[in-house]
């Protein structure tokens, strides 16, 4: 049997599928030929089959890195789900005895899940170095460029840590990378795009109706979502930047509207999350009013809109949100939110205060405590401690601050366009010149939610869809004057 007979019966008889989507075949055989692999595929393009198919394969277990407890534990609940025992989290959850015994049987699990602030631990390492894992694989890859230098810095730490691990095959998963990120990514981790096989595949969802609704102030804006939510049927996810907003207008939403609306953010507990999660997957809930917190691990196929209340902070984090409506293929909007002013939370949110070279330089020789650094001082005393010297810090964060500014600025340019949506997210990815079919936003349609009132309609269920969809063709080709 050739090899890729033998992964077609694997995807077949293990995981039930037919056929490979695009990008899959390619990202396996590479990674099973040992090479170091990228693979950027569109929102709901499958890339846990990424990792899970070669597992089967290889001889020792796979190390995922994963951003989020409640996205590894919904991959380690999928897999046993299926029947796979040989799975494992590594969390600050893990502790004692219990830790203790995972470490000393490491080597009898497949799938070994962690985040990357459990792979600063020397024992975790030791402990990974005695097993020699077949491969390493950065789940979300873009973190290591969008969150690394200031708010997981742990993610600077891979490329120690998988050296320590014995220096296994790597796979890098992410939906969105501009050809900049995918360049800063490689640089982290020590690598050049010469020596890593890039499966690139475009990240335009063209079932998805892209649209920015521009309102006058808060009160207008709160007055809209109402009228969006009302008319468009579910399921829906609004998204907020504030947990404490998203909680206010899940309640509000739910008395204005009479549909099931919940809240869904970090500061809920384990299991209020999973209980909304489980809840939105069965459709007892219909709309989700979310922070960035959701949505990861959320493999939910039929949401029909998402909404940003709020201006994200750059088009990266844009297009994963909104890749989570329309998995199924089927006629999808995504509509932002913007008042004069909204840039103002993202800046305020994306800022950090720095301190002075000075400061910094009295903290590293034990001069003062290093709470003088205020709230940020972990992630100041972090670079201190490995080794960065006080004017690298500094010059660091304010490259970084700059480059935060631009990304704003290019949010700020979407919510601004004249011209078509689309084609300056495609060229924003490296796309340029990709081909997409029209109308494809409001600009190609300025009536779409303008002079036309959308019908009201109740929750709908999967036979309704058929309904849906005629309700969006006719939205989204009506002529304009």
């Amino acid at each position: 049997m050739s090899e890729a007979d033998q992964l077609h019966q694997l995807l077949h008889d293990r995981f039930g599928y037919q056929h490979f989507r695009d990008g899959q075949e390619e990202t396996i055989e590479s990674l099973l030929a040992g090479h170091d692999t990228m693979a950027v595929l569109p929102t709901g393009a499958g890339k846990s089959l990424l990792y899970q198919l070669p597992a089967y394969l290889l001889p020792h277990g796979v190390v995922i890195v994963s951003p989020l407890i409640s996205l590894m534990q919904d991959q380690v609940d999928r897999l046993r789900q299926r029947g796979e025992k040989r799975v494992v989290m590594l969390s600050s959850q893990l502790q004692g005895p219990a830790r203790d015994q995972v470490l000393r049987s490491l080597a009898s699990f497949r799938f070994i899940f962690a985040s990357p602030e459990i792979l600063a631990n020397p024992a975790i390492l030791t402990a990974l170095s005695q097993v020699q894992p077949s491969m390493l694989v950065v789940d979300e890859a873009h973190c290591i460029s969008q969150w690394g230098p200031d708010f997981r810095p742990e993610y600077l730490l891979l490329r120690q840590a998988r050296q320590a691990i014995g220096h296994p095959r790597l796979l890098l998963l992410t939906a969105t990378a501009t050809p900049r990120v995918r360049r800063d990514i490689l640089a982290k981790l020590g690598l050049t795009g010469d020596r890593v096989h890039q499966v690139i595949r475009s990240v335009n969802r063209p079932n998805i109706f892209l649209a920015v609704d521009r309102v006058a102030n808060p009160a207008a804006k709160d007055e809209r979502l109402c009228q969006l939510v009302t008319s468009l049927p579910g399921p829906g996810v609004i998204y907020f930047a504030s947990r404490k907003l998203a909680s206010q207008m899940a309640a509000w939403l739910q008395e204005q509207t009479g549909q099931p609306v919940a809240p869904y953010h970090a500061g809920m507990t384990a299991v209020d999350r999973f209980k909304i999660q489980q809840q939105f997957m069965n459709n007892q809930v219909r709309l989700v009013c979310a922070t960035s917190a959701f949505g990861m691990g959320v493999d939910k196929n039929d949401i029909r809109y998402v909404i940003h209340y709020h201006l994200p902070a750059n088009l990266e984090s844009y297009m994963q949100e909104i890749g989570r409506a329309g998995r199924d293929g089927k006629q999808s909007v995504a509509i932002l939110l913007y008042a004069p002013g909204d840039e103002g939370l993202p800046s305020q949110l994306t800022t950090i205060s720095l301190p002075s070279v000075d400061l910094l330089t009295k903290v590293q020789h034990h001069q003062v405590r290093p709470n003088v650094l205020g709230d940020d001082q972990e992630l100041f005393t972090f670079y201190l401690d490995h080794g960065y010297q006080p004017a690298q810090i500094i010059t660091a964060f304010r490259q970084r601050r700059r480059q935060l500014a631009i990304s704003l600025q290019k949010m700020l340019d979407y919510t601004n366009l004249q011209t078509c949506r689309r084609r300056f997210l495609l060229d924003y990815f490296g796309e340029e010149g990709a081909d997409f079919p029209l109308p494809c936003c409001d600009v190609d349609q300025p009536r779409w939610g303008k002079e036309i009132t959308l019908p009201a309609a109740p929750a709908v269920h999967d036979e309704q869809l058929g309904d849906w969809h005629q309700r969006l063709r006719r939205l989204f080709n009506q002529p304009a004057d």
